[in-house]
């Protein structure tokens, strides 16, 4: 990555990967699937050597398994339900939840491709699918009812980019006989609404808040945000710059109706906030010329990135308050020296990517913690965040030990009780499925009836830890210390032992097998 040729070509791998939506004035027809299929594709390409993270991790990476392929997640909602697509020789959508694991959400019979991109709290799922006649269309799952076809505006095709808590779809569709696409609301009681547009050609839809209040963005002899309400329909938001030539997006809403994006401003392009009271203010920039803001929460926090100098590939992750103003939210560490933020909960926890080492890098951002490293699920190797829920739960994607790309749920230790450190932690009954844990100080913890199938403890010090009734079937504990360790009714099952053998060869156990 030291090349400049090599560093353009990675920032639009990552703009691609950790941006869903288009730059304004962009098409978004590209995004069809949205990103992840280029995600899965493209991500493969790059390597995966790094050096090791910390053994003391304040998040456990928790690996959420595949269908058979290489696989990513897109979004989480407040329970923890995560959704995404599984690669392959189609490409399916995916729900998972600790209770159920990953199912497969199918599709239209036709046995096309599928791609769930975002998730409501009360467990529906939106996505696109491939249909019969090879168009794409929306589509909306739930657990009860299934996958439903919300149908189109008349054309072919339709693509959903989000959901909120009552039901209510967006995204963009192709009207009757068009090439075009316009913005659409859809509802189960109402259909599919066509928005219009401003007197272009095209216009998409990105974001929905609760009230219904429907963001995005217009194409055609105008470029502009817009916002658009049943009582209202749709308005132009304006710009910075004000001329014709000018352009603006809007990207995401927040419950209040504050409005963030980013807009033109003399040349440049700078990170934006809207509301009915202030109208389009600029957020201003880290020092270069360019900025823009990717997601917004209930308090006004903005988060999103900015140039800090000429550099356009040099972006620094920010967060934004009406107090505060912009801050720079700095890197994990690296010549190459960018950060992207794309995502930010109510708690003022943002999360996004920066490079270290010369690869890509999960992060989490807190006003109190600063920017801390998301493990990868190998302990090396490109990772990417996508979304944070409220508990400060974060998705994204991490490659393997053996090289292969999966979604991943990264679990604050707090969450589970502990503070700084494993050791010594109440983990009873806790669901750690998939848990990368290698070289993990777990000495003296509480792990009685603790679900740790399909983990890693590879290296691990389980000294004196309390295991009776731990589930380690098709665990990893080789090297790990279990001195004094209470094993009493463990569920040893396809398990290696410390010493590298198999439980299976062992009648069944590790017993013997301990280090």
């Amino acid at each position: 990555m030291g090349d400049a040729a090599t560093r353009q070509r990675f920032s639009g791998f990552m703009f691609l990967m950790v941006r869903r939506n288009a730059r304004p004035g962009e098409s978004p027809k590209p995004l069809v699937m949205r990103a992840t299929r280029l995600v899965l594709i493209l991500l493969l390409t790059v390597l995966s050597t790094a050096v090791a993270g910390s053994a003391e991790p304040l998040f456990i990476p928790i690996d959420l398994g595949t269908l058979g392929g290489n696989a990513s997640a897109n979004a989480v909602n407040d329970s923890g339900r995560v959704v995404g697509v599984v690669g392959g020789a189609a490409f399916r959508a995916f729900s998972w939840t600790p209770a159920d694991g990953m199912i497969d959400l199918g599709n239209h019979g036709c046995g096309g491709d599928s791609e769930a991109t975002a998730v409501n709290a009360s467990g529906q799922i939106v996505g696109s699918v491939t249909t019969c006649d090879a168009s794409e269309h929306a589509f909306s799952w739930t657990p009860t009812g299934g996958m439903i076809d919300p149908g189109t505006l008349g054309g072919r095709a339709a693509t959903p980019f989000a959901v909120n808590d009552s039901g209510q779809v967006v995204g963009w569709s192709n009207p009757t006989g068009d090439f075009r696409f316009h913005a659409f609301s859809w509802t189960p009681a109402g259909g599919m609404v066509d928005l219009g547009t401003l007197g272009g050609s095209d216009s998409f839809a990105l974001a929905v808040n609760a009230g219904g209040q429907v963001v995005g963005g217009v194409s055609g002899t105008r470029n502009r945000a817009f916002s658009w309400t049943p009582a209202e329909g749709m308005i132009d938001l304006g710009t910075l710059g004000g001329t014709t030539a000018d352009f603006s997006i809007a990207v995401a809403v927040n419950d209040s109706g504050e409005v963030v994006g980013s807009s033109s401003l003399n040349r440049a392009q700078h990170a934006i906030s809207w509301t009915r009271a202030d109208g389009m203010i600029d957020l201003g920039t880290l020092g270069g010329p360019h900025s823009e803001a990717t997601a917004v929460n209930a308090n006004g926090q903005i988060a999103g990135s900015s140039n800090v100098d000429d550099d356009q590939f040099k972006t620094h992750a920010f967060s934004w308050t009406p107090a505060g103003g912009m801050i720079d939210l700095g890197v994990l560490g690296d010549t190459f020296d960018s950060s992207e933020a794309v995502a930010v909960n109510d708690r003022g926890q943002v999360v996004g990517v920066s490079s270290r080492a010369g690869f890509w890098r999960a992060f989490s951002w807190t006003p109190a913690g600063r920017m801390v490293e998301l493990p990868a699920l190998g302990g090396t190797g490109t990772t990417a965040a996508v979304a944070v829920n409220a508990s400060g739960q974060v998705v994204g994607s991490s490659f393997t030990t053996d090289g292969n790309l999966r979604p991943v749920l990264w679990q604050p230790i707090a969450n589970l009780g502990c503070n700084a450190t494993l050791a010594g932690c109440n983990l009873r009954g806790d669901n750690l499925a998939g848990a990368y844990l290698n070289g993990a100080n777990l000495s003296g913890s509480n792990l009685r009836g603790a679900n740790l199938t399909r983990s890693t403890l590879t290296g691990a010090n389980l000294a004196g830890a309390n295991m009776q009734g731990t589930n380690l079937t098709n665990a990893n504990l080789a090297g790990a210390n279990l001195a004094g360790a209470n094993v009493r009714d463990v569920i040893w099952s396809h398990t290696i032992c410390p010493d590298g053998t198999n439980s299976d060869a062992n009648g069944g156990t590790c017993k013997g097998h301990l280090r």
